[in-house]
């Protein structure tokens, strides 16, 4: 853990009970599913990683994968939590609700970006999740990110809070700022999930004092 962390970035969420759901499609023909157990390898070559056994470590604490594929071949990945995750980048988990979900860790693979596969891989994720009774789904990026941030708009999410992050040493500072368009309900929920135990609010700002365990919680 070094001395200091800074990141600025964006939650979204879709409701997806009671509204209209945007189905994006990709410019190149795909076929979109859920990744199983056995997929381990493929997906361990894909996120360009040596061993599959962090794959399968994944699978086993009830994590999903969804991909997208051109001519069998794994050209896009996102994968879902319906429990706590971590966010390494704000050094805390996001507390997932009974009935949410939390889409992280989604990538296009170099030759296949630019076809709007991004869009459509969340489109197919949001409409399963949706079909297996989710109400609401989460997703956030880096606000430099604008290849994810369009996506998520092409895809149907809505921005709730803008994130600044900063930590110096074990003293941590998150600042929440409500988006325009966005309900003060979703606004409070997205503060409530990303709140770590540690911190005490003011207004829009968390501020927390922690020590070594709590700041490596989510390293791994």
């Amino acid at each position: 853990m070094g001395a200091w962390a800074f990141e600025r970035g964006t939650l979204w969420v879709m409701e997806l009970t009671g509204g209209e759901t945007v189905a994006a499609s990709p410019r190149v023909a795909a076929l979109f599913g859920e990744a199983r157990r056995e997929s381990a390898g493929p997906l361990a070559a894909a996120m360009g990683l040596p061993d599959p056994e962090p794959i399968r470590q994944r699978f086993a604490t009830g994590r999903r994968c969804f991909v997208a594929r051109i001519e069998d071949q794994i050209a896009a990945y996102g994968w879902v939590s319906q429990t706590a995750e971590c966010i390494g980048e704000l050094e805390r988990e996001i507390q997932i609700r009974t009935g949410e979900a939390y889409i992280w860790d989604c990538v296009t693979l170099p030759p296949y970006r630019r076809r709007r596969l991004y869009s459509a891989l969340l489109s197919h994720i949001t409409l399963k999740l949706g079909g297996e009774g989710v109400r609401r789904a989460w997703i956030g990026s880096s606000l430099h990110n604008r290849p994810s941030i369009r996506g998520f708009a092409n895809a149907g999410f809505q921005p709730v809070v803008t994130l600044l992050y900063l930590r110096f040493f074990n003293v941590c500072c998150l600042r929440l700022a409500g988006h325009s368009t966005a309900p003060g309900e979703l606004a409070t929920a997205a503060r409530r999930a990303l709140a770590a135990g540690h911190e005490r609010g003011w207004g829009g700002i968390l501020i927390g004092l922690s020590g070594p365990a709590a700041l490596t919680a989510c390293e791994g």
